[in-house]
């Protein structure tokens, strides 16, 4: 919880969530940001290709869907979608028993770009119409990436009406002192 709050953008629901439990309702709750993927071991100075992140994650996937929250089953990965001759690949797919839809996730080694978000929105929009059941809400994207730019992510999300996150992912914790420099940091901006 002291490396959650430190590093949580919302310390008193961060404080709240450790008093009483996170009872989800609506996909904003669904999704973290930053994710902390240190469970996965990958040495911070080393460069990891996508195909490599993504099947540490497959590895660790018991640990990956802790990270993710409550009501997360997994579904499948290079999730295949063909539209005409085309065929597209979904990174991770996850299925949300409490929300009642899918969750697609697309995991992005480097910063996140506007077409990272136009492709997403064609994977939604095909999971809308070809995969969801009658019962099955509109199905959520996260586009998980190393880096994000959050002027460029408002933009390029803008006037969407489907429900696509860009979240950041840590590979690492920070270290002790950095994360006592933020507990105290927002101590004394509190207090």
């Amino acid at each position: 919880m002291y490396e959650r709050l430190a590093l949580s953008k919302d310390k008193k629901g961060v404080l709240k969530l450790s008093e009483h439990g996170h009872i989800i309702t609506d996909a904003e709750e669904a999704v973290k940001d930053p994710y902390v993927l240190d469970f996965l071991k990958i040495p911070q100075e080393n460069m990891v290709t996508k195909k490599a992140l993504e099947q540490k994650i497959i590895d660790n996937l018991q640990m990956f869907l802790l990270e993710l929250g409550k009501g997360f089953t997994f579904v499948g990965r290079q999730y295949k979608i063909s539209l005409g001759k085309r065929h597209f690949y979904i990174d991770l797919v996850f299925y949300h028993r409490i929300l009642k839809c899918f969750i697609l996730i697309d995991l992005k080694i480097k910063e996140v770009e506007h077409h990272d978000i136009g492709q997403m929105n064609l994977y939604l929009n095909y999971f809308k119409s070809e995969e969801n059941v009658v019962d099955d809400n509109e199905p959520i994207g996260i586009i998980l990436s190393a880096e994000k730019d959050e002027v460029l992510v408002e933009y390029a999300t803008g006037g969407i009406s489907n429900k696509i996150f860009v979240s950041k992912y840590q590979l690492y914790l920070p270290d002790k002192k950095e994360l006592q420099r933020k507990v105290q940091a927002l101590i004394a901006k509190e207090g």
